[in-house]
C-alpha cells in the first residue's frame, strides 16, 4: 500500500453515509511512520444511528426471521469474498499494523476465512430447538438470537477477531455494530464492501471506526443486548463495568502470558521449531503468544543456546516483504513499551541472550529486535506482565511439579503448550494447567473448539458450539402432559 487511502463516509446499516461528526482518524505506517490513510471517526450521534438501525433490523426486519439456511447462504458469500480478496486484505492489514505479510496471508486473511467457514459448520450442526422430558411434563428448549451486538475488535488481528464475532452473531440471527480499532480501520472498509455485495439486509451490519470515548458509549448503549470485546485486561474491566449498567451480556477475550513447557524428554529440534513461531508470532503482538518458555535445569544451557540461535536468525524488516518474519510494532507507544520492559528485565537481573534494541539498518519505523531473556525468575515483571512485543522469557525449573506450578503462577490463563517425547504424558500434564486452550507437541487454534481464558484472560468463549451459544438466549416452553410432538 503506497498511495494514501481515504474514506469520507461511514458504513451504517449497510450503506456508506456521511458522518455526523467532524473527527478524522489518521492511519500511520509503522514501517515508514508516514500517514497512509484517513477515515472518519464515528461520533456518539453516529453510534445512535447505527444502533437504531440494528435495533429496527432485529425487531422488525427479515434477518432474525430467515431460516438458518438462508442466513448461511448470505454469510457464505462473505466467506467466499474473503477467499478471493485475501491478498488485498493481508496487504492492507500489514501496512497498518506491521504484521509480516507471510503471516498476514495465513492468519489475518485466510485465517479469517476459516473462522467464517467454521462458524457455518457449527451453526449447521447446532441444536436450536429440542424437546426434553421435564420433571412435570415435556418441555421445549429453544435457543434464540440475543439481539443487537456491539463487537469491539483490536488492531493486532482485526479480520480474524471480527470474523470470530460476526460469524456466529450473524448466523444466530443477531444484528451487529462492529467497532474496529483506530489503528486498523482500512481493512474494515474492505469487509464492508464484501458484506454489502453479499446481500445483508438493511440495518444488519454497521462498521464504526472510533476512539475510546465513543467505543465506551457504544458498549454502554441501552439498546445493545450483547457486547463481545477483544483487548487488554484493563479495557475489558472497563467494558464490563460500563455494560453492567444495563446488565448487558458480555464476552471478553483478554490478555495472556502463556507458558511453553519443554519437558526433559522432548525432542529439542522439533520443540524449538514449534515454539519460536508461537513466541514471536505477529511480532509478539498476540494474546496467545508463548511468551514464557520453561526449560528443565538439566537441559537449560542447551535450550538457551538453541533458542538464542533461532531468535537471532529471525528476519526483521518491511512487513510487506515476503521474507520478513518480524515486522515493526503497531505504534511508537508499543515500541517504547517493549524498550521499557527490556530495561526493567535487566534491572531485575535477567540476562539478554539476544536482541534488546533497535535492529541495525532500521532507523525509521517502530522496530524492536526479537529479544530473549535468560535467567528469568517468575516473580519478575517481565515474566508476569503482558508486554505485547517481541520480548520472550526463558525460565529454568527443577522437576515437573515445579514446571506446572510456574506455568499456573500467573493472573492469566489463555494458552500454553507442552513439548515431550510421550504424548499421553503430555496430555496428563495439560490437564494440570489452568488455561483455556492448550497444545501438546504443536501450536494451533482450532476454530471448531472453544477458545477463551481462565482468570484474567476473559469471560465466555469464542469458536465452536460454545462460542456460537454466546449469541443465543435459552427459552423454556412448558408443554401439556402427554404431548407427543411432531
Amino acid at each position: 500500500m503506497t498511495e494514501l487511502v481515504e474514506h469520507g463516509k461511514l458504513f451504517i446499516g449497510g450503506e456508506l453515509t456521511d458522518p455526523l461528526g467532524t473527527e478524522t482518524i489518521e492511519v500511520v505506517s509503522p514501517h515508514t511512520e508516514q500517514v497512509i490513510g484517513r477515515v472518519p471517526g464515528a461520533s456518539r450521534a453516529d453510534v445512535d444511528r447505527a444502533v437504531a438501525a440494528a435495533r429496527t433490523a432485529f425487531d422488525e426486519g427479515p434477518w432474525p426471521r430467515m431460516t438458518l439456511d438462508e442466513r448461511i447462504e448470505v454469510v457464505g458469500r462473505i466467506k467466499d469474498a474473503i477467499a478471493v480478496r485475501h491478498d488485498e486484505l493481508a496487504r492492507s492489514i500489514s501496512a497498518q499494523n506491521g504484521s509480516p505479510y507471510s503471516w498476514s496471508v495465513l492468519a489475518q486473511a485466510l485465517g479469517a476465512m476459516m473462522v467464517w467457514d467454521s462458524a457455518i459448520t457449527v451453526a449447521r450442526g447446532f441444536a436450536h430447538e429440542e424437546t426434553r422430558a421435564g420433571a412435570l411434563g415435556p418441555i421445549l428448549v429453544r435457543r434464540e438470537p440475543v439481539g443487537v451486538v456491539a463487537a469491539v475488535v483490536p488492531w493486532n488481528v482485526p479480520q480474524f477477531t471480527a470474523a470470530a464475532k460476526l460469524g456466529p452473531a450473524l448466523l444466530a440471527g443477531c444484528t451487529v455494530v462492529l467497532k474496529p480499532s483506530p489503528e486498523t480501520p482500512l481493512d474494515a472498509y474492505l469487509l464492508a464492501d464484501m458484506a454489502r455485495e453479499a446481500g445483508l439486509p438493511e440495518g444488519v451490519l454497521s462498521i464504526l471506526p472510533a476512539g475510546r470515548e465513543v467505543s465506551e458509549y457504544l458498549v454502554g448503549h441501552p439498546d445493545v443486548d450483547k457486547v463481545s470485546f477483544t483487548g487488554s485486561v484493563a479495557a475489558g474491566r472497563r467494558v464490563m463495568e460500563v455494560a453492567s449498567r444495563h446488565l448487558t451480556r458480555v464476552t471478553l477475550e483478554l490478555g495472556g502470558k502463556s507458558a511453553a513447557v519443554i519437558l526433559p524428554d522432548a525432542d529439542l529440534e522439533s520443540a524449538i521449531a514449534g515454539i519460536v513461531p508461537a513466541a514471536w508470532m505477529n511480532n509478539g503482538q498476540a494474546c496467545v503468544a508463548q511468551t514464557r518458555i520453561l526449560a528443565p535445569r538439566g537441559r537449560y544451557d542447551e535450550i538457551a543456546e538453541a533458542l538464542t540461535a533461532a531468535a537471532s536468525a529471525l528476519v526483521v524488516g518491511d512487513p510487506l516483504d515476503a521474507a520478513t518474519q518480524v515486522g515493526p510494532l503497531v505504534a511508537r507507544r508499543q515500541q517504547q513499551r517493549s524498550f521499557d520492559y527490556i530495561a526493567i528485565g535487566q534491572e531485575e537481573g535477567a540476562k539478554v541472550l539476544t536482541g534488546g534494541g533497535r535492529p541495525d539498518g532500521l532507523e525509521r519505523g517502530w522496530y524492536v529486535e526479537p529479544t530473549l531473556f535468560g535467567d528469568v525468575d517468575n516473580s519478575m515483571r517481565i515474566a508476569r506482565e503482558e508486554i505485547f512485543g517481541p520480548v520472550i522469557c526463558l525460565l529454568p525449573y527443577g522437576d515437573e511439579s515445579e514446571a506446572a506450578k510456574i506455568a499456573n503462577d500467573s493472573e492469566y490463563g489463555l494458552s500454553g503448550s507442552v513439548w515431550t517425547g510421550d504424548v499421553e504424558h503430555g496430555i496428563d500434564f495439560a490437564r494440570r494447567i489452568r488455561t483455556g486452550t492448550y497444545n501438546v507437541n504443536t501450536f494451533s487454534l482450532d476454530m471448531l473448539g472453544p477458545f477463551g481464558g481462565y482468570k484474567n484472560s476473559g469471560l465466555g468463549r469464542e469458536f465452536g458450539p460454545e462460542g456460537y451459544g454466546e449469541y443465543l438466549e435459552h427459552k423454556m416452553i412448558h408443554l401439556p402432559a402427554g404431548y407427543g410432538g411432531n
